[in-house]
């Protein structure tokens, strides 16, 4: 019988602190797939906290900077791009190190997809056309009439979601939340779990001081790179927090910098709560504080791996 392939799964809210724990415990034995769903976008840099160029050196990265902003980039195509990654890194012996906060690319890829219906395009062009009159506010609203569930678990600014949960009922008179997931992980890939956590006045100081430091580096800067490059609401990537909150302001013509800043910490601080809420529903899932080094290291030697063992 053919070894399991076995890949460790990072996960945690915002500000949490991944990238430092990944740093001090991984810099020698792993390549990183990345599953942060604005890092894959080519020209989020500030905003999506991406990895700078030095610790993209130290520790191998893959599916960062891989589409453009105004494409798309499912959960699916985050599995599919995963499972042809965790091979090729084992094969250089190196550990799959899979990190990142986007719980639906990590649900997806461990658990398997939904048994709901296939995207029907006629369907969800009229969804489309649809929230392009009426408005995303609309669109949420609407969701939380029909399937108020998934409405809990999607972003208020998550279109793309919206949408495909709105085309799931109009398709199939069933909300998105009544299809069943696997409650078990798949058995080809031996998925080692593990989700870091802080204490809510501890993650809330570390956004906002995350928040303060993307201005200080150059966010604004950032953002009208990309105005002048076309962006908008109809680009995926501008949907994201940090990008959205730009956009609104545009539109109104009335936020200051200091309102964004503000709408930023608070939205940020929400969708952590939200993370948590979701990973929580892994089940295979082990918790740990970020500073909790020799806590991490213990409970990967139990699940039989030795980071010492990998290639340096």
């Amino acid at each position: 019988m053919a070894k399991k392939s076995k890949a460790v799964v990072l996960f945690g809210p915002t500000a949490v602190g991944k990238t430092g724990m990944t740093e001090a415990l991984f810099s020698r034995s792993a390549e990183i797939i990345n599953a942060d769903s604005v890092q894959v976008y080519r020209g989020l840099d500030i905003g999506s906290a991406k990895p700078d160029e030095r610790l993209r050196k130290l520790i191998k990265h893959h599916l960062v900077d891989i589409r453009n902003p105004w494409e798309q980039y499912t959960a699916g195509d985050f599995a599919r791009d995963a499972e042809v990654l965790i091979p090729e890194i084992e094969s250089r012996g190196k550990l799959p190190l899979i990190t990142g906060g986007t719980g639906y690319y990590i649900k997806q890829l461990v658990y398997g997809p939904s048994s709901a219906p296939q995207s029907d395009a006629a369907v969800r062009e009229q969804v489309k056309r649809e929230i392009e009159e009426k408005g995303s506010a609309w669109a949420f609203q609407y969701l939380s009439l029909i399937d108020p569930i998934s409405a809990s678990r999607i972003e208020p600014n998550d279109i793309y979601r919206i949408s495909r949960a709105i085309e799931v009922y109009r398709t199939s008179g069933k909300a998105l939340s009544s299809y069943a997931v696997s409650s078990s992980p798949r058995d080809d890939i031996d998925f080692v779990l593990i989700c870091l956590v802080r204490d809510k006045s501890e993650l809330v100081e570390r956004i906002e001081k995350r928040v303060d430091i993307m201005f200080e580096m150059g966010l604004y800067d950032e953002i009208k790179k990309l105005f002048r490059a076309g962006a908008d609401s109809s680009w995926p990537a501008m949907h994201a927090i940090g990008y959205k909150e730009f956009i609104d302001a545009a539109c109104s013509g009335e936020a200051s910098i200091r309102t964004i800043r503000d709408d930023i910490i608070r939205a940020s601080v929400q969708y952590a709560k939200r993370q948590m809420t979701f990973f929580r529903s892994f089940a295979t899932c082990r918790f740990f504080h970020p500073d909790d080094l020799d806590g991490i290291a213990s409970y990967l030697k139990l699940r039989d791996i030795c980071l010492d063992s990998f290639n340096a």
